[in-house]
């Protein structure tokens, strides 16, 4: 961090403690395993932190930590920090909620860290959590957040935790009631370069009915994340562990609707793809549909509500829906090989695999050749399916399709040498529309969109059809 920008960043912190400090009605524990005690740190160099501390705790020696909170399959893990949380919440409130509990909300502010350690390459994260009251005598309410850390250096670390720490307990105060406010509060004062906030999650009294997507959305439009993982079941994932040691098959788009075409091309990727992998694998391939963010906003805003229901539309046919603020198909590969080592299939059409070839990668270091090495790292594929051109009626696959000229030896040898792979022929009949057509054909009224949509997107064309009105 600079001179000014820490200097900046110092003072607000403190303010921020300071004003936490100065409430009466809030009261609490700290405990942090990891790093050092950084949150708890701040609250003691701003004035009146007897106002807000209750006790700090930082259990470092593995022994110690499991009499205290159990044992654990992983130390740094949601698993550890529910129990710590779990731990210091009940002693809290058994040691001071009949003495002052008509009065405070209490909380349990916890984390546990990885931070950079000698001779340590990483990954470096950390879980954060927070169990407190929304008013002093309620059940309590819990929020967990993972945090990323991109700069290996400790010093820095540390200090990144303890802003975020003070941020995410001023938040939780003071700035739950509006979502934006609330993400963009968590990440004030730090450097977007050093850290990343891949989840979050509100549950508990009082979020029972709280959408966690929502928030999810939110967190990549505040730039504090590039990916959120929305699943199936309605919940929201963390990517590192849901992805870990699990097979993909991806495609990209807007989804907007969902169409018959979306479906059919990853049922045939899919089926491409489990020929070549093992059969112990095979029943860990995740479906993951991502959308940019590019393709939600309507101007600056996003319509929440079409927004759930493209989510919805795409969990019931058991999609996970990832949400991006990413462009290029060459940062997507790498965000995916951060998670998972095993193979990944990136379902696309013939269409979109011509884009790829465009000239347009002028802006791009290393320009064609440096993106497509960037695309194709680890056990990433292009599986392309079929497509027709309806002036012609020419049936077009990887097989038969042409590069442009100056790319021609380029696409055969990513062709000769398995990083684009041919995807059999499927119904034919969706090839005819695509989802733009179908598009035109809902807002012009025209029922036969019903031929190219699943029931699950019902609710997707009607949000279409009143733009029209």
């Amino acid at each position: 961090m600079q001179v000014d920008s820490f200097t900046q960043t110092l003072a607000a912190t403190q303010e921020k403690a300071f004003e936490i400090n100065m409430d009466k009605g809030v009261y609490g524990t700290f405990a942090e395993i990891g790093a050092g005690q950084e949150t708890a740190n701040w609250f003691f160099r701003s004035s009146g932190a007897s106002g807000t501390v209750a006790k700090t705790i930082s259990a470092y020696d593995m022994t110690v930590s499991d009499t205290l909170y159990g044992q654990a399959r992983r130390y740094v893990s949601e698993e550890r920090l529910k129990q710590m949380m779990d731990y210091e919440y009940s002693q809290l409130i058994n040691r001071l909620g009949e003495q002052r509990g008509q009065n405070t909300c209490f909380f349990s502010f916890c984390n546990t860290v990885k931070a950079k350690g000698y001779r340590d390459n990483g990954p470096w994260s950390a879980w954060i959590g927070v169990r407190f009251q929304l008013r002093p005598g309620l059940p309590a309410s819990d929020f967990v957040m993972h945090v990323r850390l991109l700069v290996p250096d400790h010093d820095v670390q540390m200090r990144i935790l303890g802003v975020l720490g003070v941020n995410l307990l001023y938040a939780l105060f003071y700035k739950r009631d509006r979502m934006e406010e609330f993400v963009k509060c968590v990440g004030d004062n730090v450097d977007r370069e050093f850290y990343e906030i891949d989840f979050m999650r509100f549950s508990g009294h009082g979020f029972s009915m709280f959408d966690n997507r929502i928030l999810a959305l939110e967190l990549v439009r505040a730039g504090l994340s590039e990916a959120t993982l929305l699943c199936p079941d309605g919940t929201v994932a963390q990517p590192a562990d849901f992805l870990y040691k699990r097979p993909i098959v991806l495609m990209r788009g807007s989804f907007r609707p969902l169409c018959d075409i979306h479906l059919e091309m990853m049922d045939s990727v899919r089926h491409k793809f489990l020929e070549s992998i093992p059969a112990e694998q095979q029943e860990r391939v995740v479906d993951i549909c991502e959308i940019s963010l590019s393709n939600l906003l309507r101007g600056e805003q996003v319509d929440l509500l079409e927004f759930l229901d493209r989510v919805e539309a795409l969990a019931a046919e058991g999609k996970t829906v990832m949400v991006t603020s990413i462009g290029r198909f060459h940062r997507i590969t790498k965000l995916l090989s951060q998670y998972t080592k095993e193979p990944v299939a990136i379902a696309l059409s013939i269409g979109l695999l011509n884009e790829i070839f465009k000239d347009k990668w002028a802006d791009t270091p290393g320009g064609i050749l440096a993106t497509m090495g960037q695309i194709f790292v680890n056990k990433t594929k292009f599986y392309v399916t079929p497509w027709i051109n309806r002036s012609t009626g020419e049936f077009v696959t990887a097989g038969t399709y042409k590069a442009p000229d100056k790319y021609h030896y380029l696409y055969r040898h990513l062709r000769e040498n398995g990083c684009i792979v041919e995807v059999p022929y499927f119904n034919q009949k969706l090839l005819f529309q695509t989802p733009r057509d179908i598009i035109r054909m809902i807002k012009a009224g025209d029922e036969k969109w019903q031929e190219y949509v699943p029931a699950s997107a019902v609710r997707m064309v009607e949000h279409i059809k009143e733009e029209e009105k």
